[in-house]
């Protein structure tokens, strides 16, 4: 029977080599029976403590993982809540009116047959009657627009040598034009189209014949030509108070790289690299960082040193604890826990808010308290395993939970840097990767670009199209201090 067991747990502890005993149970002696009885117990409790442990994995794993990531047939079937009723809505498609337009051409609509009976009324008198304005894009051109720039020649007595005009129809060496380089740049970064449908586009709108791979090389000269405002970005995200940061996957000919995202609330900042250790935090924003950084509990964000502080992102705590209070539903602990550990944060908004009323010495002594409570809720008396967990996991980042009560710009979550982040996700679903990490990084340099313009009110497409006209006149490319001190100039000349 000792032999049948050793078996029986070497086997994997396959049932059958028991079961075959199930009739010489009786004829067992007693010191058998508990032997045996012993070691079920200890294969139960085994295998209990394995599925805990798979289970928290699964919730480690699928805790911060967005909805729509999910399929939908891995979705719950809850009930989505009803809408409030909203305010009657004016008739129309719900665009804005047409009154303030002035209409190019008016178009006469001829009545020659009822629309009812079809008689004949070419030779009734009519009237107009109703009128609309309508506003429609122009026309497909039936072929594209194609010049032939001559440039000129002349001797410079200054210079002492002959010098040739440039053409600001398209960039050097290139037969694409600049307001298609723009165009493209514009549906491949900012709209997440993908280059065989960017050729599609351009074929049957504008009848331009252009391959995926000439697309491509395009959007990398771009790229390679806009480095300056690209530096320049990052230059700012590193002379910044706060900065919100995350990173993504992306795959790169098979091969998972990451995209990372640096961003305040004026510029954003994508960096890629095949790491995603600490080592790419330095590179990005030094060893030293002088503001605050948010960002969540990923390891490689806790490696450099902040002059202020750092925030971890208490969203993603939230998410992790409720998770794990939905999936042991008998701890209620874990209930009391979590309302505890959201109170504080509430309690935390309310006196940012209202520190100015406070005072300083009083809003001083209420963080005080607050600190002392989140100390005392982490000295839990008695937790049971999973809040153990639970409990070791916020007390690694106790220092960085209550720092956006200090810092009037600190939020207490990383909702802004999965926002700037979003972008590369959506583009990443679309397209499902680049083939070569040149193309990776030619998107990464438009991504901020265009990022940046849009957390700063610019026009993306106005900045291209101006910068590079600079490029070909002076071979240097606008920087975006430059465009908006031109911008702000052209406003004070139409406000005078």
């Amino acid at each position: 029977m000792l032999f049948c067991l050793f078996k029986f747990k070497n086997n994997l502890m396959n049932l059958d080599y028991i079961l075959k005993f199930e009739n010489n149970f009786s004829k067992l002696s007693k010191k058998q029976l508990v032997s045996m009885l012993a070691f079920l117990l200890s294969l139960f409790l085994k295998l209990k403590k394995d599925c805990e442990e798979k289970k928290n994995k699964d919730i480690n794993l699928k805790v911060n993982q967005p909805y729509s990531k999910k399929a939908e047939f891995e979705k719950d079937g809850k009930k989505k809540k009803k809408r409030k009723k909203q305010r009657k809505k004016n008739k129309g498609s719900g665009n804005k009116r047409k009154d303030s337009l002035i209409p190019d051409k008016t178009n006469i609509i001829p009545l020659e047959n009822c629309p009812i009976c079809n008689r004949d009324l070419k030779d009734s008198i009519g009237a107009n009657t109703k009128s609309r304005i309508v506003e429609d894009i122009a026309s497909e051109p039936q072929k594209t627009e194609v010049s032939e720039e001559i440039c000129t020649s002349k001797w410079c007595p200054n210079c002492q040598r002959m010098v040739i005009s440039k053409t600001e129809a398209a960039l050097p060496g290139s037969d694409i034009g600049i307001r298609t380089t723009v165009w493209v740049a514009y549906f491949w970064v900012i709209l997440a189209v993908t280059l065989p449908n960017i050729t599609k586009y351009l074929t049957n709108f504008f009848k331009l014949k252009i391959s995926c791979a000439g697309i491509s090389r395009l959007m990398i000269r771009l790229s390679n030509i806009l480095i300056p405002v690209y530096e320049e970005i990052l230059y700012e995200v590193r002379a910044a108070n706060v900065v919100y940061a995350d990173e993504t996957g992306w795959r790169v000919s098979g091969i998972l790289h990451w995209i990372w995202a640096f961003a305040n609330r004026q510029n954003a900042f994508y960096w890629p690299d095949r790491n995603r250790g600490s080592a790419v935090v330095e590179k990005t924003l030094g060893t030293f960082f002088c503001g605050t950084l948010v960002s969540d509990a990923w390891y490689a964000y806790l490696k450099i040193y902040c002059f202020e502080m750092k925030q971890t992102c208490n969203s993603h705590l939230f998410r992790k604890i409720k998770a794990f209070k939905d999936a042991y539903p008998q701890y209620y602990s874990l209930l009391k826990f979590y309302v505890k550990f959201k109170r504080i944060i509430t309690d935390g908004e309310k006196i940012k808010n209202e520190r100015l009323e406070l005072g300083e010495e009083s809003f001083n002594h209420r963080l005080l308290l607050l600190k002392n409570r989140l100390q005392n809720l982490l000295s839990w008396p008695n937790p049971n395993d999973i809040l153990t967990k639970i409990i070791k996991m916020i007390k690694a980042q106790e220092d960085k939970i209550l720092t956006f009560v200090l810092y009037d710009q600190v939020d207490s979550h990383n909702n802004f840097a999965e926002y700037i982040i979003r972008k590369c996700i959506l583009k990443r679903k679309v397209s499902g990767g680049s083939m070569s990490y040149a193309g990776l990084m030619s998107y990464c340099v438009l991504i901020s670009i265009g990022q940046t313009c849009h957390l700063q009110n610019l026009s993306f497409t106005d900045f291209l199209y101006k910068g590079l006209k600079m490029y070909i006149k002076s071979g240097r490319v606008m920087l975006l201090s430059e465009y908006k001190m031109i911008n702000e100039n052209i406003n004070i000349k139409k406000v005078a």
